[in-house]
């Protein structure tokens, strides 16, 4: 049983599945629309939030070399990702990568995590960017009504119309094409990246240096929490936290990776990519560059216009500008961040997407979901039925709590593709890779490390909910993905040919 639990689906079939008509995605991406969708779904709330919120709470100035040092985690992770995406130029990520080298459960469970993981997180920005809809149109004089702009209205009863109709809208966008995405989100980017360049620039002229000092602030060590709220590493080895100081500079990293998130999704689109070897390294390295260079800038601009402690922490940001006399800035950051949030939305809706259609393409999930639309060429099928239950799902369900298994979800993804890259470099020693992981096993090693690290600062809670829906997970997998796997019933065919040839013949 074991044999077939951890059976792997070698890469060229991976690859010829791709070219199967009615299961073929369109090509039509570029190096420059990968880059353009890494920052599109990278650069979010984070940093028009986070940047303030560490920087008052945790590391002071030195929330700079916090998004260094997450950067560098993630730079880490995605060195290995190039690796795969360009050698496995196929839909699903690192369930992709994980059936290729690890198995078909490791990848199952891999997929499952992954479908939580992009589903969640897009209900969680759908939210968010209703928020600032409704912040936006209230400063234009229009009260939106509770019945209709939050889950609670004053009855108990509410439905965030918002929320639900971007998911809606964003899906029709996904079902019509990727070149059609890809052209919107181009758009939405370079608005969003402008606003980020101008806060950058203003906010220059408003530096005192004198709130740099000091630049790492003296350490405050915390008591170590014991509720499940608290972090794991607490509760599994009493180790207190410290406020500022070099450790809080680590402290804030683990909090700051977050705004990273998302760069992961670009692997995804490998097969609807025309030049994949050449073109998912650049996206994928390029769009996080370009992402950790403006978090730093704008984290060093916001701690020198305003003293680290007096920061806010819902609108740092706007709040900096406020303090500085120009209050029109925190109005047009509000505008960058709802217009930002668009992006991220639908990107983190087509890796989900994307993830399912691989699955289901595999005989994981139905395979009516793995049909293509005749015309678009999109997975129309699962783009519709998820688009419409994470509408649901944003609309009425509150999800703060629930937002930290987005977290969870993407490090274990890292995880388990550090250590693809080992595997399939013993395994398949032979295959033609564009794009290598320098120093591997070392590399490999490092980002598993470096992502167990942050895994272990999240709240315990947060990891019992994980292995909930993991749980739930492997049940799905042996009641109906180990028994439609195309993989196993392959097998079984070679098998059953083999059985039935006269003795002498088989091979």
């Amino acid at each position: 049983m074991s044999s077939t639990l951890f059976r792997t689906k070698n890469v060229e079939q991976s690859i010829l599945d791709t070219e199967e008509p009615e299961h073929a995605l369109k090509k039509s991406l570029s190096a420059l629309d990968l880059t353009v969708f890494g920052v599109g779904v990278i650069i979010g709330t984070g940093i028009f939030v986070l940047t303030g919120t560490v920087a008052k709470n945790d590391a002071g100035p030195s929330v700079a070399l916090s998004f260094v040092v997450s950067g560098v985690v993630c730079a880490l992770a995605a060195l290995c990702y190039a690796e795969f995406a360009s050698t496995v130029p196929v839909a699903g990520s690192a369930y992709t990568f994980s059936y290729a080298s690890l198995g078909e459960l490791p990848a199952w469970i891999i997929g499952w995590d992954l479908v939580l993981e992009f589903a969640l997180g897009t209900a969680v920005v759908a939210v968010g960017w209703s928020g600032y809809i409704a912040s936006l149109l209230e400063n234009a004089g229009w009260q939106v009504p509770e019945a209709i702009g939050t889950r609670g209205g004053a009855d108990g009863f509410g439905f965030d119309i918002f929320a639900a109709a971007l998911v809606l809208v964003l899906t029709a966008i996904l079902v019509v094409g990727m070149k059609l995405s890809a052209r919107v989100t181009s758009v939405v980017v370079a608005i969003k990246v402008t606003v980020v360049l101008v806060v950058i620039i203003a906010g220059i002229f408003f530096i005192n240096s004198d709130n740099y000092s000091p630049f790492i602030p003296e350490s405050k060590p915390q008591e170590a929490g014991r509720s499940l709220d608290s972090p794991l590493i607490q509760l599994m080895f009493g180790w207190a936290p410290a406020d500022f100081g070099v450790m809080g500079i680590f402290t804030a990293a683990s909090v700051v990776f977050f705004a990273y998130i998302g760069f992961d999704v670009v692997a995804t689109a490998a097969e609807e990519t025309k030049n994949p070897q050449r073109d998912m390294p650049r996206g994928i390295l390029g769009s996080l560059i370009i992402c950790t260079t403006l978090y730093v800038a704008v984290s060093i601009v916001v701690t020198g216009m305003q003293h680290y402690s007096e920061l806010s922490v819902d609108a740092p940001l706007a709040d900096a500008f406020k303090a500085v006399g120009h209050p029109w800035f925190a109005g047009f950051i509000s505008f960058g961040a709802a217009v930002g949030l668009t992006t991220v939305c639908m990107i983190l809706l087509l890796g989900q997407t994307r993830v399912f259609f691989a699955m289901s393409r595999d005989g994981l999930l139905p395979r009516f979901f793995s049909r293509v639309h005749p015309r678009f060429r999109t997975p129309h099928r699962p783009t519709i039925l998820l688009g419409v239950i994470i509408a649901i799902v944003a609309g009425f369900t509150p999800l703060e709590e629930l937002a930290a298994l987005v977290n969870i979800g993407t490090l274990f993804a890292f995880v388990l593709v550090a250590i693809s890259v080992i595997i399939l470099r013993r395994t398949r020693p032979d295959l033609p890779r564009a794009f290598r992981t320098p120093w591997v096993p070392v590399l490999p090693i490092v980002s598993v490390l470096a992502s167990l690290w942050l895994m272990l600062n999240l709240p315990a809670e947060t990891w019992v909910r994980f292995a909930i829906w993991m749980a739930i997970g492997v049940v799905v997998y042996f009641l109906y993905g180990r028994s439609h796997s195309r993989l196993g019933r392959h097998e079984e065919t070679t098998t059953d040919e083999v059985k039935g040839q006269p003795r002498g013949q088989g091979g």
